[in-house]
């Protein structure tokens, strides 16, 4: 009985396109896999393009889904004290369906500088943005003070508005003209 390696077949096709953002022809895929045989690459295609993973455009050229990009979620792990080490591969998220609602009103901001390292907010950080126009007190936003970005925790007290750092180091910004809320932080990610 032959084994199923469409999993590892597709995680070879996301590397693939990981380096070169396409997905390679039948003949580099059958390389890539380890698969001699043009109709035994068509199968595994057609496999994937079943379960999901791919789709054709109008010409006929394979192209990702949007399940192409989906990660396993391995479970949960304790971030106080330790528990048996056990993976348990769950449903799969694509990162976009967890951290975008709104894709045409999200941009990403990468931070720089440490004011807001209290919040767990690094500098080389990519802060996922979501333009909104009524922002939350309490939220953090990226802001523009005086023409310039900065990102802060949005405030409010009997005058106005303010942006507060969560860093002692830095002050708390009180505009001397317009604040403007560029956006409101939903996520973020860090490569370390």
């Amino acid at each position: 009985m032959a084994i199923n390696r469409d999993k590892e077949h597709l995680g070879r096709l996301q590397e693939y396109y990981a380096d070169h953002y396409l997905i390679p022809s039948y003949a580099r895929i059958g390389e890539l896999v380890g698969i001699r045989s043009k109709s035994c690459v068509s199968k595994l295609l057609d496999r994937l393009r079943l379960q999901g993973f791919l789709e054709k455009n109008p010409e006929g050229h394979l192209l990702p889904s949007k399940r192409f990009f989906e990660r396993p979620v391995a479970g949960k792990a304790p971030a106080g004290f330790a528990s048996p080490a056990m993976e348990v591969l769950g449903d799969a998220i694509s990162i976009d369906d967890f951290l975008v609602e709104h894709p045409a009103s999200t941009v990403l901001v990468q931070v720089k500088g440490e004011s807001m390292i209290g919040a767990g907010i690094n500098d080389g950080d990519f802060l996922v943005v979501e333009r909104k126009s009524n922002p939350q007190v309490g939220s953090i936003v990226v802001a523009i003070v005086d023409g310039e970005f900065t990102i802060k925790y949005l405030r409010q007290d009997r005058k106005s508005y303010y942006l507060e750092p969560a860093n002692e180091n830095y002050p708390i910004i009180h505009p001397e003209g317009e604040l403007e809320v560029y956006g409101v932080m939903v996520g973020l990610f860090r490569k370390s």
